[in-house]
Order: C-alpha cells, then structure tokens, then sequence
C-alpha cells in the first residue's frame, strides 16, 4: 500500500513513515488527541524514484565535492528537477487522493509534512531540512507530496547529509498528511526539565498557529509549572507581535500583526495549562521519557502536532541540582587554565612553581579568566610555529591569521589594542583569558619565561597559579544548565567574530547572531581581496566567504544570523600580501571602510553579494545582510541597487544597516523609507565618533564611555522613530554587554540585544528583570 492511516502505525514503523510519521501513529493509537491523517510512506518515494528509472542518475547526481558552492549547487537543481518533473504513476495518484478524501469530508485543509527515515534519532538532526506545507487542499497535494521529497536533495540537505557520514541512497523519505489544526492558540511543551530531568514542565504559547514559535518569529509567553510541588506557576508574558493564520479568501498561511489588545495578554488561561500539564504526563508515561511536544487549542480541545524525545538532558545531573527555572541560566563561573588551555576552576593545593604577588605587566583585562604557561613572544608570523598547547601568546597585536595559534595558547597578551581589539574580542570568543593594551609586554617578558595573567583585573604576574582541580570545556563554560532560557520580549542574541567559535556561541542558548564579522574571514587569507582574486580566482574568493557564514548558519539554523559585510580600516589591509596598494591613511578609522569602500569598489563587493545569493540558494534563509558605516540613504539606495544586480531581491531578503555614526543617526527616517529592516548600533563607533575618542588609543581609554549622554541620546532618538517606522532596532556593539546599557535598551523598547558569548547569559538574566520591573510598574 502507498498509504498507511495514523491509527494504523506505531514506533515500530520507523522505517516506513520517518521518525514524525511514527510519532503521530505511536500517539493516535495511545488514544491521545492527535488530528486525523495518513502517510504515504517512504516506500511509496523509493517505487516512485526506482520505477520511474531516475534512481540512479539522482544518486550519481548528488555525489559531488559539497565544498564545491557551483557543483553543491547544479547537484541540488538537478536532483529536485528528476523528482518534480516525474510524473505520478496513474495508480499512486488515486490512492493518495482517494484517501486524502477521506479526510475532512474531501474538502480539508492539511498539513503535509516530510518524514525522513533519519530523522528524530539520537545521532542525526534532519528535522527541518525538509519541506513543511499548510494549509494544502487537493488541487495542490500532489504536487506537495514531490515537493517533500525533492527536498531531501536542498543543497543544505546534502551537505549536512555527506558531513555526517550519510548515504544518500540510504536516507528514504515519507510524507505525513494530516488535517490541518486551525489554532486560536499553540506552541510548544517540554514535559520534564530539559537538562536535568526533574518533574518541572515548560510551555511556550502564542497566538495562531505553531509555526511562528518554532521557527522564532514570534516571542511566546513562557510558563514554568512545578508537577511535583504546590509552588505556582512562573509565568513570563511576552510582546507577540505578529501571529501566523490561515487568509480566508486564498487558504494559505500568513503572517498577520497581532491586535494590539492581544499583544499582552497572557495567551493560556489556567485550567489550559492543567489540561497540557496533563496530556504532557500521559504522552511522558506513554513512551516513559520525557518528551518535546508541539500543541494546539482550538475552541477549548487541546491537540497533539508532534511528540518526540528530550536528548539534552545530562545523565549525570546531580538529583540535588536545582535550576532556576524563573532565570533558566546559571551565573556565571570565571575560568581558570591550567596550562592546556582547559578552563578549570581554582584548587587550594600548591603548584610546583608558585606565582609571586608582584604584577610585572599591566593592561586591560578583555577576557575573564586565568591561565598560567610559558610566555612565547610572537613578533613576526613565523613565530607562531613555536606556540604549543598551553603557551601564552605574547605579542605586540594579534592578527586574524593568528587564530590558529590563539585556539591552541591558555592566554593571550598584547602591547597595543583596547577591549574591541581583534585580541579582546577573539579571545573572548573562544574562551581565552586575554590581557590587552600593556604596552610593554613584548619587550619586559622573556621567550619561555612562566606567567600568570588575570584576564579580569589585566594584571601579569610571574610564575604558575595554583594547580585547577575541575577541569571544564570552552564550549561549557556558556553553555545554560537548561536550554530553556529565560523568556523575553527583547530578543538576546550573540556576536560572532570568527567561525571557529560557532560552536561556543550557539550554546549560549542565544536567538540569533547579531553581528557575524566577514573581515576577520577576509583578513584571514592573508591577502588583500584584489590579489586573492587575482591570484585564486574570483569563485575561491567567494567560496571561502560561503564556507565562513555557513558555518555559523548551520550552527544556529532557522535562529537568524546577521552577517555584516566587509568593514576593515586600510591599516589591517596594509598588513596582507598586496597591502602595499593600500591608501596610507593618517587615522584609518575615519578612512576608507564599510560601505564607503564597498560602493567605490562594486566589483569587489560583488563578490560578497554573490556569497549571499549562493547562500540564498542553498537554503540558509535565517541569514541576513547588515551594512556597515552607513551615512544616510544615498548609501542605502546604492547598495539596494547592488543587490538587486547581483540577483538578490531586497524585498524578500532582510537586509540592514549599522548606526555607526551620528549621521546616520540623525538620517534613520530615511533611510528607514528606503527599505530597510532594521537598524543596528555599532556602539563602539558610535561612541568614539560622537565623543571624538579613537578606541584603539590606550591614552584616551578612560574617556571612551558607551553611556555619555549624547550617546544615549541619539541610541534613544533612533529607536523612537524605527518603531514609528516598524524597522526593528538592535545593539551589536561591546556596550550591549553591560548592565546600565542593557536596563537603557529595554527601557527604550529596543528589539534585540547581542551580546559577547561570555556575557549572554548575564545578558538574558538582565533583560528579563527589567521586562518583568516595567510589566510591575505598568500594573501598579
């Protein structure tokens, strides 16, 4: 048979209806409240392919080098193009229409879903590669149900697939078609804590339909429910904006504002969250685990979309840990290496070389921590050869070449350079304790010599700290006890300076990337990007930019990541291979970068808009295009113009610029006409723009100050009048990191913050408290 009814599936039928289709067969015969449909199975997809005789092409098509962009690309288009141009066999389409006839009187709305075989399980994460449709009746089901299994061969599917180690003949796909639920109300339920396992349920609801939680359109109301005690409910109301429903006049789903007496209130009445708490233990004692559920309420009855299992819960969790689940993160630890370049926490035994008390270097603490190890001064590239496991670099600035090298050091110490150098912010990204701006390091420590440094207090001392008792990883240190985060209307995201430490910031539990740098993957070739093409070629070129941003979009995919395009002063370049043609500019921070660069070199540029509209291609839709050291909206309409040349449709990509300077400050009502989707706050420009303070110049380091008046003033003004102008408004800059700046943000109704990966967490506990003091005060 090509189809098989839910009622007749269980979790033994894994290989026939994917890891979704089992699910809701598994939880249809429990007698839960799952809505009525069939699936036509992953058979019916493999006769189909086998059959029609495409099978083989298709499978020969898709076997090519992935990190080939152009053949990854033709690989995808020609395996979708067999798929959707075969025609169904006259016997499969009557059955699947005969039984998607049966549903609803023959008239239903569905949902039809893809259902891989792999999907769901411990070792993969397919879910969301593949095709979801709504709202489908029977003129367009067919051509649905191709479209689900074309998606198995997306560029980004294939890629994840030969990544992992997955054949792609091995990998077969089913399609779940189920009676649409027309939800006033929906979302999602963890039925037991998701990290550690006790009995505390979690719940997300929004207005409409589920979509716009899971795929983070939307900021739900979170509710934390104690099942094993008479504590009370924790509730969080968010701001929902905007919901997703079905247009009556066209049946497909949309996305519509929310009314505005809906947009604060609490979305699930009480005895709603008694009847999920109690489909949550029944589907939690039907499979006895605890399970990640997707729900909807429609006119009271409350519906199962999708159960599957929690995989983050840690094992080893001591029963005695309590989380708090109000804040959802713990505080933070400060780190210590031992040497090796693993934080650890501080034991009270003796090393065998204790550190003496006298500081004999001193700087700015950029990265928290401690490292003890031997000191290898590094002043020309090559010396990087001689920096094992556990050293402290030591050198006059660091480059982005030298990531390598920092990846492998215990600390990092620099002559020159301020909290936003290359030194502080990749330290800080990667886990690394960092003392900057010391200027004498190079010259007062020796090759070898044994050093402590103290990445918060900027100290250097000689000799080793006490030996680490309890070793921790980078990646650890940021991670939340709970994935739950603390809920908020402001969205806390994560910057990202370097694809390398994708990984790290992804665990902070962050919504998003609010600045990916590309000059640090550009600097990193160690060549200017005219004699890297000339000597590599103009599609090296963009590959390599494709392989940056992807990495860090695989990582948080569908959470958005915004990618700034190129922004490095002329004396960064002058410092490549091909540097010498580079103006020589007296104060490169007010010269030749950002967007001003990019429109006097559109050939150039191109090649970075190419990367994005590769990127498009592939399917990484939650990548967005931020424009930096934009003045006004000249600026904009002339890079609008040079994205829609390179073949990326403005209206249908989000795109953006950075406030950076106080003209663009005072220019953002235009600039707001001119399309863009949101604006975002270069802090550390703006403040030494406005206050005439160069950020990079230690003698005036004390004057450098995010929270001056004017600065607040003009963050302030432009935040009014975005949201006069529905243009969404964040912070990417290192103020966004600090207490007084977040409280400001949030006060001033601020869409998003993104934050340093060490200060996420604190981030997230910030901006709740104030989101909870102004909902107090609002009811007072």
């Amino acid at each position: 048979m090509a189809v098989l009814w839910l009622d007749e599936i269980s979790a033994d039928d894994l290989e026939q209806v994917g890891g979704k289709g089992a699910s809701l067969g598994e939880l249809t015969g429990a007698g839960l409240p799952v809505p009525p449909g069939f699936v036509v199975t992953a058979g019916t997809y493999r006769s189909f392919i086998e059959e029609a005789g495409i099978d083989e092409e298709l499978f020969e098509a898709v076997d090519v080098d992935v990190e080939d962009s152009n053949a990854l690309a033709d690989a995808a288009d020609r395996a979708q193009e067999l798929i959707t141009e075969t025609p169904f066999p006259d016997d499969l389409r009557e059955e699947v229409l005969e039984a998607y006839r049966e549903v609803g009187d023959g008239d239903a709305f569905v949902a039809v879903r893809s259902s891989a075989t792999a999907e769901d399980l411990p070792d993969a994460s397919f879910a969301g590669q593949q095709e979801t449709f709504l709202n489908v009746t029977e003129g367009r089901l067919l051509e649905r149900v191709r479209e689900c299994w074309a998606s198995l061969f997306t560029q980004r599917a294939i890629y994840y697939r030969q990544e992992q180690g997955f054949d792609h003949s091995a990998v077969n796909i089913a399609v779940v078609v189920q009676q649409m639920v027309d939800a006033d109300k929906s979302g999602v339920m963890f039925t037991s804590h998701p990290s550690t396992g006790e009995p505390t349920m979690i719940v997300e609801a929004a207005w409409g339909l589920g979509e716009a939680v899971v795929s983070g359109a939307v900021s739900p109301d979170n509710y934390v429910i104690p099942r094993e005690s008479d504590d009370e409910v924790d509730v969080t109301v968010a701001e929902k904006k905007v919901m997703h429903v079905k247009d009556e006049a066209t049946g497909e789903t949309v996305e519509r504002e929310v009314p505005e007496e809906k947009r604060d209130r609490r979305v699930l009445e009480d005895e709603e969250i008694e009847a999920l708490v109690d489909l949550g233990e029944r589907v939690e004692d039907h499979y006895d685990q605890p399970q990640d559920v997707e729900w909807a309420i429609v006119d009271g009855d409350v519906y199962m979309l999708q159960s599957r299992p929690i995989t983050t819960i840690d094992e080893d969790a001591s029963a005695s840990a309590k989380a708090d689940l109000t804040e959802g993160l713990a505080d933070p630890t400060k780190g210590v290496t031992d040497g090796s370049g693993t934080a650890t926490t501080s034991s009270t035994e003796s090393a065998d070389t204790t550190a003496s008390d006298e500081v004999i270097v001193d700087g700015l603490g950029s990265s928290p921590g401690t490292a003890s190890g031997a000191a290898k001064i590094v002043s020309k590239l090559d010396d990087l050869a001689k920096v094992g496991e556990g050293d402290v670099i030591v050198t006059e600035m660091t480059m982005p070449d030298m990531v390598p090298a920092m990846k492998r050091a215990s600390g990092i110490v620099t002559d020159e350079g301020g909290m936003t150098s290359h030194a502080a912010i990749v330290s800080r990204e990667l886990g690394v304790p960092a003392v900057v701006g010391t200027t004498n390091a190079t010259s007062v420590l020796e090759d070898g010599q044994v050093i402590t440094l103290d990445g918060e207090k900027g100290h250097v001392i000689e000799g080793k700290t006490l030996e680490p008792e309890e070793e921790t990883e980078p990646v650890e240190e940021v991670r939340p006890q709970s994935p739950v985060k603390p809920m908020t209307a402001t969205e806390v995201k994560v910057n990202v300076s370097i694809p390398e430490a994708a990984e790290r910031a992804a665990a902070t539990g962050a919504d998003g990337v609010g600045l990916l740098r590309t000059e640090h993957m550009i600097l990193s070739l160690n060549q200017t990007p005219e004699k890297f093409i000339r000597e590599n070629g103009e599609d090296e070129y963009v590959t390599q930019l494709v392989d940056g941003i992807r990495g860090v979009a695989d990582e948080f995919y569908p959470r958005p990541v915004r990618v700034r395009t190129l922004d490095a002063p002329t004396d960064e370049f002058r410092q490549l291979e091909g540097g010498e043609d580079e103006p020589d500019e007296h104060n490169p921070m007010l010269g030749y970068r950002g967007i001003r660069r990019s429109l006097d070199r559109p050939d150039v540029f191109a090649h970075e808009l190419e990367a994005f509209r590769r990127l498009y291609e592939m399917g990484y839709d939650n990548v967005e295009i931020m424009l930096p050291l934009v003045n006004d909206a000249e600026d904009v309409y002339a890079a609008k113009s040079l994205m829609r040349d390179a073949g990326i449709d403005p209206d249908k990509r989000k795109w953006g610029v950075m406030i950076e300077t106080p003209a663009s400050a005072l220019a953002v009502e235009e600039m707001a006409a001119a399309g863009i989707d949101f604006a975002s706050f270069g802090t550390n420009d703006l403040t030494q723009y406005t206050l005439a303070v160069d950020r990079n110049n230690e003698h005036v380091a004390d004057r450098f100050d995010e929270l001056h008046p004017a600065v607040l003033r003009l963050i302030g003004d432009v935040i009014e009048t975005c949201r006069e102008h529905d243009v969404d408004t964040s912070i990417c800059g290192q103020a966004g990191s600090k207490p007084d700046m977040v409280r400001f943000l949030v006060n001033e109704g601020i869409s998003s913050i993104s934050a340093n990966i060490d200060a996420v967490r604190d981030v997230q506990h910030e901006v709740k408290r104030v989101e909870q003091k102004l909902l107090l005060d609002s009811v007072r």
